[in-house]
């Protein structure tokens, strides 16, 4: 299994408690295709840069779990359709260790 970060960018007008509903359904998701979640970060809500959908701002989720990679496919098709979602984007969670990064500062 590897592990990814995914970042989902919530509806205001679709979404009523800030997204705890959708985090608790991506989570139980995960699990059912046999994965692990790491974490689960609300951002809250952040104005964009320029409208999406004539919206001018969004809920932010941040996700870091761990699962197949062909798994990965199946989620993106799960919330392609779903009205919720403005924005999703699943990337491999590749970042340095806390050991790699106080390495890197001492030398």
């Amino acid at each position: 299994m590897k592990k990814y970060e995914a970042i989902f960018i919530l509806d205001i007008r679709k979404v009523e408690d800030e997204g705890e509903a959708f985090s608790k359904e991506f989570a139980a998701l995960i699990e059912g295709f046999g994965g692990k979640m790491e974490e689960s970060v609300a951002m809250g809500r952040i104005p964009f840069a320029y409208e999406i959908n004539r919206r001018k701002a969004g809920i932010y989720w941040n996700f870091v779990f761990e699962l197949d990679a062909d798994k990965t496919i199946s989620i993106k098709e799960k919330f392609k359709l779903d009205e919720r979602v403005l924005r999703d984007m699943i990337i491999v969670y590749d970042r340095p260790s806390k050991d790699a990064r106080t390495k890197l500062v001492e030398v």
